[in-house]
C-alpha cells in the first residue's frame, strides 16, 4: 500500500520505475496483499463500500436459495408436476451452478473481477424475469439452470473481487461480507415468499423480486473500478494505480 503523502498519478514517488516486471513487482508489493503499517491512516469506508457491493453477489445466491421454498408450493400446482417434475425443478438451479463455478476462475481472468460480475448479474436478472414468465416446466427448468450459473459463477468471483481489494488490516472482516450477504439473502427470500402466499399473488413475482439486486450489483459495479491486481497482471499500471488509490481512500 501507499505511505502517507504518496500523490497518485507518479509511479516514480513508490519506486515503481523501470522495465515491465520491475513495474509489475513493485504494483503487487502496494497492492492490498501486503501488510501495511500505515493503513490505519486511511479510511475505510471506500474499502467497506466496495466489499457490500459486491456482496450482493452472494445476496443473489441467498434469495435463490430460499425463493425456491415458497414458490415450489406454487408451481408444483400450477405445472402439475408429479414428484420426479417437482425434483427436477428444485434441482436444475444446481446443474447450471456447478458450470458456473467450474469456469468462473477462467472467466474473472479473461474479463476482470468488475466485469465478469456486471455480466453475471445480467445474466441472473434475465434468468430470474423468464423464470418468472416460464410457461411450463421444461422452460423453467432452462431458465433455473441459466440462474444457477449466474449464482454459481457469482460465489467465486465476488469475494476474489473482496479479497483483492479489500486492504490486510480488514480483508477478513470484508471477505465475510459475502457470507452475511448469503445469510440475508435467505432471510429476504422467506419474508417475500410469506409476503406474496399471504397477499395471493403467488410464485412468479417470488422469483421476479431478484431482478432488484441483481440491478443494483450491476449498477453498483459499472461505477467500481476493477482490482488493482488484477490491473497490474494486464500491464494496465496506471489504472491499477488509480484503483488502489480509491481503495485506501483519503487520510482520516
Amino acid at each position: 500500500m501507499f505511505q502517507p503523502g504518496y500523490q497518485p498519478g507518479s509511479f516514480s514517488q513508490n519506486g515503481c520505475e523501470g522495465g515491465k516486471q520491475a513495474r509489475r513487482r513493485c504494483i503487487m508489493a502496494q497492492s492490498p496483499n501486503r501488510p501495511e503499517p500505515a493503513a490505519a491512516a486511511y479510511s475505510k469506508g471506500p474499502a467497506i463500500m466496495i466489499a457490500a457491493i459486491a456482496a450482493l453477489g452472494g445476496l443473489l445466491f441467498g434469495y435463490d436459495t430460499g425463493v425456491i421454498s415458497g414458490a415450489e408450493l406454487f408451481f408444483t400446482k400450477d405445472f402439475h408436476l408429479s414428484p420426479g417434475g417437482e425434483e427436477l425443478a428444485v434441482s436444475g438451479v444446481l446443474i447450471g451452478a456447478i458450470v458456473g463455478a467450474a469456469v468462473a476462475g477462467q472467466l474473472a481472468d479473461a474479463l476482470g473481477r468488475r466485469l465478469t460480475l456486471i455480466i453475471l448479474a445480467i445474466i441472473f436478472a434475465a434468468g430470474a424475469i423468464l423464470t418468472a414468465l416460464a410457461p411450463n416446466l421444461a422452460i423453467f427448468v432452462i431458465f433455473r439452470i441459466l440462474i444457477g450459473f449466474g449464482i454459481g459463477a457469482a460465489a467465486v468471483v465476488a469475494p476474489m473481487f473482496i479479497a483483492e481489494m479489500a486492504p490486510p488490516a480488514i480483508r477478513g472482516a470484508l471477505v465475510s461480507f459475502d457470507q452475511l450477504a448469503i445469510t440475508i439473502g435467505i432471510l429476504v427470500a422467506y419474508l417475500v415468499d410469506l409476503a406474496f402466499a399471504a397477499a395471493g399473488l403467488g410464485w412468479r413475482p417470488m422469483f421476479a423480486v431478484a431482478v432488484v439486486p441483481s440491478a443494483l450489483l450491476a449498477i453498483g459495479m459499472f461505477f467500481l473500478s476493477d482490482t488493482p491486481r488484477w490491473l497490474a497482471s494486464k500491464g494496465r499500471w496506471d489504472e491499477a494505480q488509480r484503483s488502489l488509490a480509491r481503495v485506501i481512500g483519503p487520510a482520516e
